[in-house]
């Protein structure tokens, strides 16, 4: 059975609850690396500045100007890594997405911005990245 690293679980403790228990429960089904929770503003913005995200600080779901706050979004990739393998995120995002659906939580898919399960409408694709909608 996967199992996270030590990393990806100090990564995923800095993202809100919810989206912890969807991952712990992802894990146990498929191999992920956890790779992004809450980001500072340095992080952001670089993020934004070379273009692998849309947002500056603090706009982002992974971004918070309150202390000790949790990241209300989470990136992942399967492991082992392989940026330019799409169909494998796809896969991971079907387990993501039906894990927390049958969990009664909420999440916007990077793979499908506006949640109209139109794969193909989106001008932004960031496969690894979920967000609670709240």
């Amino acid at each position: 059975m996967p199992k996270f690293s030590r990393r990806s679980k100090e990564i995923l403790l800095t993202c809100d609850e919810d989206l912890q228990v969807v991952m712990n429960d992802v894990i146990r089904i498929t191999d992920i690396k956890i790779i992004s929770g809450l980001r500072g503003e340095v992080e952001q913005n670089y993020l934004f500045r070379t273009g692998l995200s849309k947002k500056m600080f603090p706009n982002s779901k992974h971004n918070s100007e309150v202390e000790d706050a949790l990241s209300e979004a989470v990136d992942i990739a399967p492991y082992p890594i392989n940026w330019h393998d799409d169909e494998r995120f796809y896969y991971t995002a079907g387990i993501v997405m039906g894990v927390a659906g049958m969990l009664g939580i909420e999440l916007r898919w990077g793979g499908d911005w506006d949640m109209d399960d139109d794969l193909h409408d989106q001008t932004f694709m960031d496969l690894g990245h979920f967000e609670l909608v709240r």
